[in-house]
């Protein structure tokens, strides 16, 4: 028995051994014609190769040997790699051969990662479908992924009775590598058993591992190629035409109006390791719009970027201040939505003027220098001009002008810096935003804004375990104005009664700032992964002119654990569980908050999820409550969540997620639900429907500052609110690059105010004694002027008004789009975008008559065509 148990265990390090070894591929140049590419690999050069196979399970079974074979051929030659990849299968007609949009694949597909770098920490990644969609991404910092990047390349598959193949010619101009004679790159090829999502690649990597790139396998033979530096010019000219309702007397709304825009995109490669892209006009006209919102916090919203130039190498320019997925994991140095944003100033109609505003401002051009240095320098320099926007103004037929944006220049430096293999990285950003302000209307606005900062990242112990710290500065300076509105912003509030480490200088015409991070854990290695991090604002700090700032003046301190199971198990294929804990602080060592969370989220067997989670927080303090009033207390909450998920494999699939909330001493409640149905009734077919409803009440919400005595009157009210919206997508794919997408979201919010009171003591122990609710002595509504007046001393007199917030607002968003890749790289977009609006001074929720609303509003329609044509040289 000793002996049996002695040899089982041999054989399995053996086996463990022989998987974590480093495997080597090694590929032939192509003698004579190359191969046609037309996924159909008979051609004889494909005889000087070798295949290359022998692929392991990675999920669900890690370790063990695939359900189905793969093989790999690779040859070169000057200008391109040439990649034939065979996925047997015993049983063909269970294939899946899904059509989707590039970058979107669904059921079976391969892919190749090339790490031409050879940094153990970038590579270039091409995947495709069985149904010859493309998809490709870049990989940095390991594990890393850029679904921007969008590569020219061309790929064919062909389907027999051994399964399906797929046949690639990767131009040598879209990986970037040294200028040597010998070259070894890291190699993975991967694939993807759609009917068992069985996950299979040719050099193992232990799920537990907690790098990816840096345990590729090697790619040797490559030799006598240069570096290939290319110029890829893509000119587009767009025209459009917008219908809306004609508004009578208004000569800037005549129903509608029509445009035209040319431009240039462009790329050079400027050595072997540094591109150029450049934009020259863009247009984003195709771009999906934004989802409806309705924001009644005093903080800004942020939205994901959309737009391609700045979409493409994203993440080198990522300078986060903190990790996870909190109020403040937004917190970034670069915040692209700055640029091209909607103008900071509306003039004033009160006159009875008509007023024509520039919708967004105009991007004169921009351009990004980015790369990888063979010496493991990144590099990522942003440059960006805007235009100087102005609003025409109409009174009676008079014309005049009025500046709305300044010329501003957006500038953007990221650099940073490999050490031992990738395990120690250093870097630091800086920007600088400088508006060139010669308008009285935008004085408001700060003249420069300056951010920088440095950060250091060391690994360990395979890279399982890791520390970083992360620094940041700021320094914004502009008129009294300018600096007075930054310090009396919903980010600081220096105007607090109550904060004696605040104080507002109207006189100031500069601000500083720092913040930072110290972060620490456990990430690879084992089951366990835990961490935490402590995180700092100061109250100075800004960021909000090239980057996102929630909250200045914060203290923040996390940690977490978790436990992974990858195994199959019983009647999971995998579990996770987590738990969390988090606390936070202002500069002058007031606790705001504490609280934890404990969630778990797992798939069945039978290809099912499900997830649930608990989180419970203690009392709280909010300084922004009261906009710029003292700060107020609220009761502890606790809350609950959960999601489930039918098998995705399937044509039609179900989602079902809801959220339920509960505050202290009747301070809130509140809940939502959100169904969705996906069905795919053909491979090139989809529809969706994700409609979601929330309803919840709060005994205090802002309504607004009025001043009685000498004093200040902060006016709250109870607020029950009700949201109705759903997200309706149809994706028609006709061929692998002729797309047809639709989306469309009515959206309905509704908040109806009630039990009028004002602050009488924000910090009492009981959170009743903090207000005084108004008797009907006190408050009266006057429905002529749809206002409420106090008569606070009722003495028979107002002495103080406001206006009856009450509200709904209702919202349809839409956009129909076609996309054809006519040739690789050149593009044309039909676009036809729709949108209604409207609100009413009522906040009672009626779905039938909010629809009828919704729909009997005139809409605005935009029609729109964009052709690109792409030149290389």
């Amino acid at each position: 028995m000793l002996r049996k148990l002695i040899i089982l265990t041999i054989m399995l390090l053996t086996t463990l051994s022989a998987q974590l070894q480093t495997r080597i591929y090694t590929s032939v140049r192509l003698e004579g014609e190359p191969p046609d590419i037309d996924g159909v690999i008979s051609e004889s050069v494909w005889a000087l190769a070798e295949w290359g196979g022998e692929f392991t399970q990675r999920d669900p079974y890690e370790g063990e040997s695939p359900s189905q074979e793969t093989a790999f051929k690779i040859l070169f030659d000057d200008d391109h790699l040439y990649v034939a990849i065979r996925a047997y299968d015993t049983a063909p007609d269970s294939i899946e051969k899904r059509l989707t949009r590039r970058d979107d694949i669904e059921g079976d597909w391969v892919a190749i990662a090339i790490d031409s770098y050879f940094d153990r920490r970038t590579s270039f990644n091409f995947a495709v479908s069985a149904a010859g969609v493309k998809m490709d991404l870049r990989i940095t910092n390991d594990d890393e992924m850029d679904f921007s990047w969008d590569p020219v390349w061309y790929v064919k598959v062909t389907s027999d009775a051994e399964g399906w193949v797929a046949e690639m010619k990767i131009p040598l101009t879209q990986l970037r590598f040294a200028d040597e004679k010998d070259h070894v790159w890291g190699l993975q090829v991967s694939r993807s058993l759609f009917r068992k999502e069985e996950y299979s690649i040719w050099q193992f990597i232990p799920v537990e591992a907690s790098g990816w790139v840096s345990l590729f396998g090697d790619l040797n033979g490559i030799r006598d190629i240069n570096p290939k530096k290319e110029i890829e010019l893509i000119p587009y000219v767009m025209g459009n035409v917008r219908s809306y309702e004609k508004e009578e007397g208004n000569p800037f709304a005549t129903g509608r109006d029509f445009g035209y825009s040319a431009g240039l995109d462009g790329k050079i490669a400027v050595t072997n390791d540094l591109t150029l892209n450049f934009a020259i006009n863009p247009d984003f006209g195709q771009v999906e719009a934004d989802p409806s919102e309705v924001n009644l916090t005093a903080f800004e919203t942020f939205f994901e970027e959309r737009r391609p130039f700045f979409i493409e190498g994203s993440n080198i320019y990522d300078y986060p201040l903190t990790g996870g997925n909190g109020q403040l994991s937004s917190d970034n140095l670069f915040y692209s939505r700055r640029i091209g944003r909607q103008p900071h100033h509306y003039p004033d109609d009160e006159n009875g003027e008509y007023i024509k505003q520039p919708e967004y401002t105009t991007i004169l051009g921009a351009f990004k220098l980015s790369g990888k240095t063979r010496n493991g320098w990144s590099v990522g320099i942003l440059e960006s001009m805007t235009s100087r926007e102005q609003a025409i103004i109409d009174l009676n037929g008079e014309r005049s002008k009025e500046t709305v944006e300044p010329l501003t220049n957006y500038f953007n430096t990221r650099l940073q810096k490999d050490f031992k293999k990738g395990k120690t990285i250093v870097g630091g950003m800086f920007t600088a935003t400088n508006r060139m302000i010669a308008d009285s209307s935008v004085d408001f606005l700060p003249r420069s804004a300056y951010t920088g900062g440095l950060d250091f990242t060391n690994f360990w112990r395979d890279k399982n375990y890791y520390l970083s710290v992360t620094s940041v500065f700021s320094r914004v300076a502009g008129s009294k104005e300018s600096i007075t509105e930054l310090q009396e912003s919903s980010r600081r509030y220096y105007q607090r009664p109550d904060a004696p480490h605040l104080k507002l200088d109207t006189n100031r015409t500069t601000l500083f700032g720092n913040g930072g991070t110290i972060e620490g854990g456990k990430i690879g290695g084992g089951h366990w992964r835990f961490g935490g991090w402590f995180s700092w604002r100061t109250p100075g700090l800004e960021l909000n002119d090239m980057g996102y700032l929630r909250q200045a003046d914060m203290i923040q301190q996390v940690l977490w654990g978790g436990y992974r199971i990858w195994e199959p198990f019983s009647i999971f294929r995998s579990l996770n569980i987590n738990f969390n804990q988090y606390s936070g602080w202002d500069f002058s060592v007031m606790n705001l908050y504490n609280g934890g969370n404990i969630n778990t989220n797992m798939q069945f067997k039978n290809y099912w999820y499900f997830g649930t989670g608990f989180n419970i927080s203690a009392k709280s303090v909010s300084r922004s409550e009261l906009r710029g009033g003292p700060a107020i207390w609220f009761p502890g909450n606790s809350g609950t969540w959960f999601f489930i998920e039918t098998d995705e494999r399937k044509k039609l699939v179900f989602d079902f997620s809801a959220h339920f909330n509960w505050g202290g001493q009747h301070s809130y409640r509140g809940g939502g639900v959100y169904p969705e149905l996906s069905w795919r009734p053909l491979k090139s077919l989809q529809v969706s429907l994700e409609p979601g409803y929330q309803k919840a009440y709060r005994t205090i919400q802002y309504v607004t500052t009025e001043e009685y005595d000498g004093e200040d009157r902060y006016m709250l009210a109870r607020l029950d609110q009700e949201m109705i919206s759903a997200d309706f997508r149809i994706n028609l794919s006709i061929t692998p690059d002729l797309s047809i997408q639709f989306w469309g979201q009515p959206f309905i919010f509704a908040g109806n105010y009630s039990e009028y009171k004002r602050i009488t003591d924000p910090m009492a122990d009981q959170f009743s004694d903090q207000y005084h609710v108004f008797t009907e002595s006190e408050i009266s509504y006057n429905e002529p002027d749809n206002t409420y007046e106090i008569d606070e001393n009722q003495d028979g007199t107002t002495n103080y008004s406001f206006e009856n917030p009450d509200f709904k607002f209702y919202e349809f968003r839409s956009n129909l789009v076609l996309r054809w890749e006519y040739i690789p790289g050149s593009t044309i977009f039909v676009v036809w975008s729709q949108g209604r609006e409207g609100d009413k001074s009522t906040g009672n929720f009626n779905l039938g008559e909010d629809f009828d609303y919704l729909f009997k509003t005139r809409p605005q329609d935009v029609f729109l065509i964009k052709v690109s044509y792409r030149l290389s040289f």
